[in-house]
């Protein structure tokens, strides 16, 4: 393909109805999950703002739409703007969270209308659009509509952790994930052996620029934790005094920890001297064998500190996640090339928690560790930088703007995040302070 665009693979002309099968059936599931999030709360819990953090939910809800007129109405198309005099109250990049609420918003109701009539024009575009051969670089492998649908769930993680953030009763709820039956016998750490492998990816149809290209890297041995830290672990460290020891932080992060009074995650209390925390408005016991949750990279770095080892570095992680050395190739997913499956993962908000360490043994990657997909987000040690021969596309707003020291990356996914947004390449960032995310962590050492 002499005219490749950047962020989609070279390779054999793939199945026009297969993609557009997959691309619909990405599309019709993130709108089934948005319509579950908006509908399950009234329109004043829609239209608030929980937390200067996030935007009220309804700001949510039509950026989705707009975001998607803009892409595949509009871009792919060619179609005449809806409604134009909006597109500036929905850029993430023209309001911050904390203005939105004072925005001249849609209200509830005529979101959602909006919303279903871009999509109905969308589908249309879909049933047309060749998605294949030497086409439009957006149309190529329906990579616009899979970014469009990796976007809106994107935003219903973001919506979840809303829901986490709101007072009242809870309004959302699932089946508890699966228990481990062989964790007593699992080792706490798996080695990963030295030498290189093949990190990010160029033939992944829908990965986002950030992920690509793939290219070789070199690595040392190391040692990496089995399954997530627990927050029995985690407690451990509370107990021993680590938010009152200042050789374990950074300086940034003692500085966090002193100005907030930080003394546990977020979303925990102690009550008559049991640890509690609050889960989509219920209050429980911390489960000791569940992945903490709600961890600040400072936090995750100073527990790894507090433990005589450190966080991986991306690099690490992902030769953890994804090497086979038996091949000598990098595997889509830890458990192999398949799409995931609720033996393999905790994802797509199935259950409204992490899974306990040592769950999912089917989605084991080939270096013995666990749960690297799903679950909890993990900190790693690593900016968020690009990979060598990186190029945006199609808008430097979704990763470039955000490459240097300012921000963390996270690897793995969460219980809150869907397949179609997250493999084994997938690459999530964040500012070190933050604590409301999905995030936990595991350690690593120097073999």
């Amino acid at each position: 393909m002499t005219d490749h665009a950047p962020g989609l693979p070279h390779g054999p002309e793939l199945d026009a109805e297969a993609l557009r099968e997959r691309a619909l059936s990405a599309l019709v599931t993130a709108r089934a999950r948005t319509a579950l999030l908006t509908d399950s709360v009234d329109d004043h819990d829609l239209t608030a703002q929980h937390s200067p953090l996030m935007s009220p939910l309804v700001w949510d809800l039509a950026h989705i739409g707009n975001q998607e007129e803009l892409w595949l109405l509009r871009a792919v198309g060619g179609l005449e703007a809806i409604r134009p005099e909006i597109d500036g109250l929905y850029d993430a990049f023209e309001h911050s969270r904390a203005s939105r609420p004072s925005l001249p918003l849609l209200p509830p109701a005529e979101a959602r209308i909006y919303a279903a009539d871009v999509r109905g024009r969308a589908l249309d575009i879909l049933e047309g659009a060749p998605l294949h051969g030497a086409g439009r670089p957006l149309e190529r492998a329906g990579f616009a509509f899979g970014m469009i649908a990796q976007h809106e769930q994107q935003h219903d993680e973001t919506m979840l952790i809303t829901h986490q953030l709101r007072s009242g009763p809870a309004v959302l709820d699932a089946p508890e994930p699966p228990r481990p039956t062989d964790a007593v016998a699992l080792p706490a750490e798996v080695l990963v052996e030295g030498g290189p492998f093949t990190m990010g990816t160029s033939t992944e149809p829908w990965a986002l620029d950030n992920e690509r290209p793939a290219h070789r890297r070199d690595v040392d041995a190391f040692f990496i934790d089995t399954a997530p830290v627990t927050c029995g672990a985690y407690r451990r460290f509370i107990e021993a005094g680590g938010y009152g020891d200042e050789r374990w932080w950074a300086p940034e992060g003692w500085a966090m920890v002193r100005e907030h009074e930080l003394s546990a995650p977020l979303f925990w209390h102690k009550d008559a001297g049991q640890w509690l925390r609050r889960r989509f408005g219920v209050t429980e016991p911390v489960p000791s064998d569940e992945p903490v949750l709600h961890v600040s990279w400072y936090e995750a770095d100073a527990y790894a500190r507090w433990a005589g080892r450190r966080l991986p570095t991306e690099a690490e992680w992902e030769k953890a996640a994804r090497h086979d050395p038996a091949s000598d190739r990098s595997l889509r997913y830890p458990w192999g090339n398949g799409d995931p499956t609720p033996e393999h993962a905790n994802l797509g908000q199935r259950h409204l928690r992490p899974a306990a360490a040592g769950a999912y043994p089917a989605g084991r990657s080939p270096s013995g560790a666990g749960q690297l997909v799903g679950d909890v987000w993990e900190w790693t040690s690593s900016d968020f930088l690009p990979y060598p021969g990186f190029v945006a596309f199609p808008y430097r707003e979704y990763s470039e703007v955000f490459f240097g020291p300012g921000h963390k990356v996270l690897r793995g996914g969460s219980f809150a995040v869907d397949a179609v947004a997250c493999r084994g390449t997938f690459r999530n960032w964040d500012l070190p302070v933050r604590r409301q995310i999905f995030s936990g962590f595991r350690t690593a050492r120097d073999a």
